[in-house]
């Protein structure tokens, strides 16, 4: 199996981490040199695909073209490109177009009667202001009086989404399929940054069953909406006991499938292909579910922090290693004797607590390695009893 990834970086460091677990060979096509995953795959090219003609040389071989980006010109092209070599694409534009725009997907989620965050002026302060396109947690900010809104509505370049800010925690879920038949996956608990970027995914859920029903609920009655022929995440807050919707994506997200795979043994991507080549998606029974801290490290001299994932596209390109300072596994720019480095940790055990036993240990061992003093977390139960 050969599969085309579009995109080195975040997306494409999932797809190509995934589909070397499925053993598919793999080619990835980035007009960047130095993007994350240039270096995890058997074959990387330099190349523009909405420029280059000569790419159709390389497509024409695949046996499955999926896309890792979200750059409009570039899935446009893809797009036109798997039609012309006629190769089979991961891809569901008609469903992105909606979930790429949070007004859009906003308007589904009133026409479905899905919980979501109010709209401003609808609602009270705080309130949360972000650019009506894109994903993840890039150009938010919160406001908590109407003249700092003002000033940034009249200073913002992009239309702007503003919702009340709802606190509490957050969770995921990936569903798939085709109209009429979809399947919903492992719910998963999202970490977050100081910046409200994804820091940290935790496999298995905490969430009751009752809520992981209606989660499951949610996840295909969305699916269902934008008649998806494909994958989608959908993302949650648990807010006075109510789950609401706060963005889906229908492309092949990051994080969470690398985490679902330790816990439940799912390989997405493989299920993406399947999807994608047979029409079919087979149910989701996991005989197990291993509990999984999948997180993103920075170490700097005497420093040690867990940002948001957008430090790992700033690191240039990543190596997988086993067993790094006791974690099963790790996607990091770390050579020896480097002292500024970044890193994906990947820690599985049987249960969370397990888990979170095994993955302080790593922290530990980092630690004492380079002379670190300062652990620095946003999320209080995973730094305890850590020096801050």
């Amino acid at each position: 199996m050969l599969c085309v990834i579009i995109g080195g970086k975040l997306q494409g460091v999932e797809a190509v981490y995934l589909a070397a677990k499925a053993g598919w060979k793999t080619v990835i096509i980035d007009r960047r040199l130095d993007v994350p995953a240039s270096s995890l795959c058997d074959k990387f090219v330099n190349a523009d695909v909405t420029a280059e003609n000569e790419l159709n040389r390389i497509l024409k071989d695949a046996d499955l073209i999926i896309p890792a980006m979200e750059n409009d010109a570039a899935l446009n092209a893809v797009t036109r490109r798997a039609r012309f070599v006629e190769v089979p694409l991961a891809f569901d534009p008609e469903a992105y177009v909606i979930s790429s725009s949070k007004l859009k997907s906003d308007r589904l989620f009133m026409a479905s009667g899905v919980p979501a965050p109010r709209y401003w002026p609808g609602c009270t302060f705080p309130v949360l202001a972000k650019p009506s396109t894109g994903s993840g947690s890039s150009g938010v900010r919160i406001f908590n009086n109407p003249d700092e809104l003002s000033r940034h509505i009249e200073s913002a370049k992009d239309q702007l989404v503003v919702q009340e800010f709802l606190e509490g925690p957050t969770y995921s879920l990936e569903v798939a399929g085709r109209p009429g038949n979809y399947t919903v996956f492992q719910v998963t608990d999202l970490g977050m940054d100081s910046e409200y970027d994804c820091n940290r995914v935790t496999a298995p859920t905490v969430l009751d069953d009752a809520l992981v029903s209606e989660f499951n609920a949610i996840g295909i009655s969305l699916a269902e909406a934008v008649a998806l022929e494909g994958i989608m995440d959908v993302e949650v807050i648990l807010h006075d006991n109510t789950l609401k919707v706060l963005e889906i994506d229908a492309r092949l997200p990051s994080q969470t499938p690398t985490a679902v795979f330790w816990s439940t043994g799912l390989n997405m991507v493989r299920m993406l292909g399947e999807l994608t080549l047979s029409g079919v998606v087979a149910p989701f029974c996991p005989a197990r579910q291993m509990g999984v801290i999948y997180e993103h490290i920075r170490v700097s001299p005497g420093l040690i922090e867990f940002p948001g994932e957008h430090i790992m596209a700033t690191g240039g390109p990543l190596h997988l290693h086993t067993d790094f300072f006791g974690a099963d596994e790790a996607l990091t720019n770390y050579l020896p004797g480097r002292n500024n480095w970044v890193a994906t940790l990947i820690t599985a055990a049987p249960d969370r607590e397990k888990a979170l036993v095994k993955r302080c240990g790593v922290v530990d061992r980092i630690c004492k390695k380079f002379g670190i003093s300062r652990v620095q977390d946003a999320d209080p139960e995973i730094t305890k009893g850590k020096k801050q």
